[in-house]
């Protein structure tokens, strides 16, 4: 009996100890290092803690199993490349690389180090995957679908200012998810009954003058397309369409925030969230090839009725009562 005891004793031991091991697939007492290349701690402060609370509900604590290298390019697209070939020479596990010029930046620094995306505009049409349900190569995450929203947002804004019939949109020619999303838009406006004016911007630099050639054209709205550098210019750009007289649909709430007309676009905290799990998976031991891409489940409409008052517009109450937040 005594050595029947011993035995189970042993057996319980070992189990104890080996168990983290097997549930988890990790190295015991090895610190994951993650990169995360994105523009800044300010843009999208609330989804960025909801990528690290997710991490933390996965088990992954700061400092102890995990450390995260931040690197911000601060508005200096010119930057990425540099610090995406920066979080390669530091051997990092992961890089976390939200949008599409960000993915664009760090598949150019490597082709081995799994690469994860989190609010990428087009994976597919910008070539970064090669299929959404096996991506093959080193990239994988989860898809904001700003195609398909993109033509959403165009819908949105003429059920709001149903007399619109030309709407120019801002987009940038750098970001890779751009191109797809403008003929997307360019195919839509005929069955909605406006004309699309296109108006390319690489800087912030150009803002006054692309407002004023869509004035010169005669457009009666904008839609401003989401890249990081447009998201760090949002209170200049909503301010250019107030001054102009131009209702404006953005994607990220952030510049609704900023004095945006309206905004439409996916939940960003969610798919942060969502994003701690797919680091979980290769952490594990997945591959990124055989992670399919996801995409959002969850979409907010927000509307800033300070903006329409100063715009002279009613919105109709039919469609605020559409919205799922609204800034008085």
């Amino acid at each position: 009996m005594r050595l029947r005891s011993i035995g189970l004793l042993v057996t319980l031991a070992l189990g104890i100890l080996l168990a983290p091991l097997a549930a988890g697939g990790q190295q015991a007492g090895k610190v994951y290092r993650v990169g995360f290349l994105w523009d800044s701690p300010t843009v999208f402060p609330d989804a960025i803690e909801a990528f690290r609370q997710g991490l933390r509900d996965l088990g992954y604590m700061e400092g102890r199993n995990i450390a995260i290298e931040y690197r911000w390019a601060e508005g200096k697209p010119e930057r990425m490349r540099e610090l995406a070939e920066e979080l390669v020479r530091l051997k990092v596990d992961v890089i976390m690389a939200p949008s599409s010029i960000y993915t664009g930046a760090a598949k150019r620094a490597t082709s081995t180090i799994p690469i994860i995306f989190m609010s990428h505009a087009d994976p597919l049409g910008s070539g970064h995957v090669a299929s959404l349900g096996r991506p093959g190569g080193n990239i994988t995450g989860l898809s904001i679908m700003m195609t398909e929203t993109n033509v959403k947002g165009l819908e949105l804004l003429k059920e709001a200012v149903p007399g619109l019939s030309r709407v120019a949109v801002i987009w940038d020619p750098a970001t890779p998810s751009h191109g797809p999303g403008l003929k997307a838009i360019e195919v839509a406006g005929p069955a909605l009954g406006l004309r699309i004016q296109p108006v390319a911007v690489r800087s912030a630099a150009e803002y006054d003058g692309a407002f004023s050639a869509i004035v010169r054209g005669r457009a009666d709205g904008v839609l401003v397309l989401s890249t990081p550098l447009f998201i760090a210019g949002a209170k200049r750009l909503a301010e250019l369409a107030i001054t102009h007289k131009l209702p404006s649909m953005f994607g990220p709430r952030h510049h609704v925030e900023a004095g945006g007309l309206m905004s439409y676009s996916p939940d960003r905290a969610d798919l942060y969230r969502r994003g701690a799990i797919y680091v979980d998976k290769i952490l594990k031991g997945a591959k990124p090839a055989d992670l399919p891409v996801q995409q959002p489940t969850r979409f907010e409409l927000v509307i800033n009725l300070k903006t329409a008052k100063a715009l002279g517009l009613t919105i109709p109450p039919s469609f605020l009562n559409r919205a799922d937040h609204v800034i008085q």
